[in-house]
């Protein structure tokens, strides 16, 4: 992913997509200083879900800014976050469906023998263990809930 993200900046140098430029600066600038962090605090190297949490992050962020500036009747803002969601999520993994979500929860819960909402946390351990950058798991969250109840 490190490499495709480069090799994209080049791209964008070279075509002249400012846009999309400072975008992919913002990720690798992402990258870097979880990279930086995680040296600081003696783990390992980032590995590719590693990468794939920092963009989730980063969308997650975005969206969070996109309904403040509707909130703030500030349009045009809100279209650049967009923008940049859209880049970044050039980078991650196909989201699942629905259907694939809800088939994910139930072995997650087959998986882990939970019985009641108390074991909550272990089926969510599951889901983003095996299914990193391919669900939102604040909604996964609520479904899990609802089917642990």
């Amino acid at each position: 992913m490190r490499t495709r993200i480069t090799e994209d900046v080049k791209k964008a140098m070279k075509a002249g997509e400012k846009q999309k430029l400072g975008t992919l600066r913002l990720v690798t600038a992402a990258i870097k200083s979880a990279d930086i962090d995680a040296e600081m605090h003696g783990k390992p190297p980032l590995t590719e879900a590693d990468l794939v949490g920092v963009l989730v992050k980063m969308v997650k962020q975005r969206r969070d800014s996109i309904e403040q500036f509707t909130k703030g009747n500030r349009k045009d803002l809100a279209d650049i976050e967009a923008a940049e969601i859209e880049v970044i999520e050039g980078y991650l993994p196909k989201q699942m469906g629905a259907a694939e979500v809800e088939a994910a929860i139930k072995a997650a819960i087959a998986s882990t023998g939970a019985a009641g909402p108390k074991d909550m946390g272990k089926v969510m351990a599951v889901l983003k263990e095996k299914h990193a950058g391919q669900m939102d798991f604040g909604r996964a969250s609520g479904a899990v809930k609802a089917a642990l109840s």
